[in-house]
């Protein structure tokens, strides 16, 4: 019997393991401004995808028999006509988005044409800059070499 009182937590620490799980905050006024607007909305979504899969089970139940009696000529023919829409509707969508690439492309090299000619005049004026400023440190260099070479001879006469 004692073994068994032992193995119990005291009420503090429970207390505390659930205050460790639970955030102190509440949520910020955007996250209740966004579940406030966006919860009716997607039960509304629901109730309309509901109604839409209602309609179509009804529909389907009662066209079912119809399909049935002219299925030899009409549904075949349905079909191809369907395949056709879509064929086409499809062709036209990805050829826009060709034409849209293709523009989009045509503006960004008409961009680099134009931005060219002042990039390639920066790159030439920061390397004039950097090659005065490479020989100024070389003739600062050259000045101060023979007057090295004398301290060092100085120093092997010694």
């Amino acid at each position: 019997m004692a073994g068994r009182g032992e193995h119990r937590q005291p009420t503090g620490a429970i207390t505390e393991s659930v205050k460790s799980i639970v955030p102190d905050k509440g949520p910020t006024r955007s996250q209740a401004i966004a579940v406030a607007t966006l919860f009716p909305t997607g039960g509304f979504l629901l109730t309309l995808s509901g109604l839409a899969l209602a309609a179509s089970v009804v529909g389907m139940g009662l066209l079912a028999p119809v399909f049935l009696l002219f299925s030899p000529v009409l549904v075949p023919a349905a079909l191809l006509m369907a395949l056709a829409v879509t064929g086409f509707l499809t062709s036209g969508a990805l050829g826009l988005g060709g034409l849209s690439s293709l523009a989009c492309f045509a503006r960004a090299a008409r961009d680099l044409v134009t931005k060219a000619p002042e990039t390639i005049e920066q790159s030439k004026r920061k390397m004039a800059e950097a090659a005065g400023a490479a020989g100024q440190k070389a003739k600062e260099v050259a000045q101060a070499l023979p007057s090295k070479a004398q301290e060092g001879a100085g120093k092997t006469d010694k």
